[in-house]
């Protein structure tokens, strides 16, 4: 909890470090096991933060543009997004909806056109929030290529979008 300082957060990181040290490390003594898991805890908070620096830059500003949260919000959950803000009427105007409904077209037109391990590297990272070494024994590579292949498939969709006279 002082790591990450947001509670929720904190027990899914103790929870998936559980789980990885009984899958991964159920067969070791006793004695190694609290330094195993404090090294896993250690691991998985820095994941937490670099996730939270990636959706901070990328996911954050591609939200903006489903619901209009301003830029520099403490925490955003995408699926807020798609909830009308306080103040806010709950109905949009049928201006809203289609701009809305043509920018969602226009990202999944995009992120359809990118290379297909891009694409695969990057919805698994930022829409199914898969950590880098899941990303990686799922596609079947290193840890360094589903990186690489991420930060391709951001800067692809950046150059793409601005192309088109989308700012985020």
């Amino acid at each position: 909890m002082f790591a990450v300082r947001d509670n929720d957060a904190a027990l899914d990181i103790v929870q998936d470090a559980m789980l990885r040290l009984a899958e991964k490390y159920g067969d070791r003594p006793a004695q190694d096991l609290p330094l195993l898991f404090h090294r896993i805890m250690q691991n998985a908070i820095r994941d937490w933060y670099r996730r939270q620096k990636v959706r901070a830059s990328k996911i954050t500003p591609l939200s903006t543009l489903l619901g209009g949260h301003a830029e520099g919000d403490e925490h955003i959950d995408p699926l807020d997004t798609l909830l009308p803000a306080e103040g806010q009427p709950a109905v949009e105007s049928p201006s809203e909806r289609l701009e809305r409904s043509q920018l969602i077209e226009i990202l999944e037109q995009e992120i359809s056109r990118l290379p297909p391990r891009q694409r695969e590297a990057f919805l698994m990272r930022y829409w199914h929030e898969l950590d880098v070494t899941e990303t990686a024994h799922a596609m079947g590579c290193s840890e360094g290529s589903v990186k690489t292949h991420c930060s391709r498939a951001a800067h692809a969709l950046a150059e793409v979008l601005k192309a088109r006279g989308i700012t985020l």
